[in-house]
């Protein structure tokens, strides 16, 4: 897939077929992460590529805390809630190595979601749609626990869900350049 194509093309999946990802294409997509740029090579982007047991996990979690907050529909909610994590085929936790002062920890969460960038596009140019999850998930009460991080040492930036396309949006619409930028003298 030509570079252009990749970018312009390139949508959010929230859809997907039941398929798995091969590994070997999970493994490419995530080698494009690494060539990221990052300020002093820091490579400060960490994968946890989650296994049944570990999706399960995150699911139950996040569902029980959705539950939590629900009140009377709270089983109709535990319910869509883990069915939210299960229906994506392949569950991959990106995570910031926190270090040095407040600037780097800054220019490495650039660099992480750089790498998130990457590789979506190296993913979508082998027909493997993704979404970048930020959301309640990263932050439901037993994430780090289950992903066997410290928080004072990574921070979890998203969930990248990934599987074959069941249906692709179409593309939203974007303000043009002139709306965004200007030139200066």
């Amino acid at each position: 897939m030509e570079l252009s194509a990749a970018l312009f093309g390139r949508r959010t999946i929230k859809d997907f077929k039941p398929d798995a990802v091969p590994a070997e294409l999970l493994a490419r997509a995530l080698t494009a992460g690494l060539w990221a740029q990052n300020h002093k090579l820091t490579q400060p982007w960490r994968f946890a590529i989650l296994g049944p047991a570990t999706h399960r996990a995150l699911a139950e979690d996040f569902a029980a805390g959705q539950a939590a907050a629900a009140g009377p529909d709270a089983e109709a909610v535990r319910a869509k809630a883990r069915e939210k994590i299960l229906s994506k085929p392949c569950v991959v936790a990106v995570s910031q190595r926190l270090a040095g002062p407040p600037v780097q920890r800054r220019e490495d969460y650039a660099a992480v979601a750089c790498a998130i960038q990457n590789i979506q596009l190296a993913a979508w140019a082998e027909g493997v749609g993704m979404q970048w999850s930020s959301g309640k998930v990263i932050g439901a009460p037993g994430t780090y626990e289950i992903l066997s991080l410290d928080p004072a040492e990574e921070e979890v930036v998203g969930l990248l869900f990934f599987g074959y396309p069941a249906r692709v949006p179409a593309a939203p619409a974007r303000e043009g350049l002139a709306a965004v930028s200007r030139t200066l003298p």
